[in-house]
């Protein structure tokens, strides 16, 4: 079975402070019990605050804006045509400090299901 998405029909909902960071983040998302897959959205400033993947991991890949993500300790540059992967166990955040938007495309399988 195919699921298609159209994110332009899709609601942008503001996440305030999401996992405690920043400002909030922008997300047209899709969740059911095996994935989380969102459309994210950071203005500049905004962070989505550190947190552990544990049961899951998570896939983000830059479509405009430059910022980063910090997992595991380690510092990535997230703009376009970039993507991260943060395990399973992995502990991470995704920080815009730059001066436009950060979009990010982000996949979140869930694990032992």
């Amino acid at each position: 079975m195919t699921v298609r998405f159209d994110y332009t029909k899709i609601e942008e909902k503001a996440l305030p402070h999401f996992k405690g960071g920043e400002k909030e983040l922008n997300a047209k998302m899709f969740a059911d019990a095996n994935n989380k897959i969102l459309l994210g959205r950071l203005v500049p400033g905004a962070t989505v605050g550190e947190h552990k993947h544990e049961g899951s991991s998570e896939i983000i890949f830059g479509l405009s804006g430059k910022g980063y993500i910090v997992c595991d300790g380690e510092k990535e540059v997230l703009e376009s045509g970039v993507a991260c992967y943060c395990p399973e166990g992995s502990t991470h955040t995704v920080i815009n400090d730059g001066t436009e938007d950060l979009t990010f495309f982000a996949v979140v399988p869930e694990h032992g299901k």
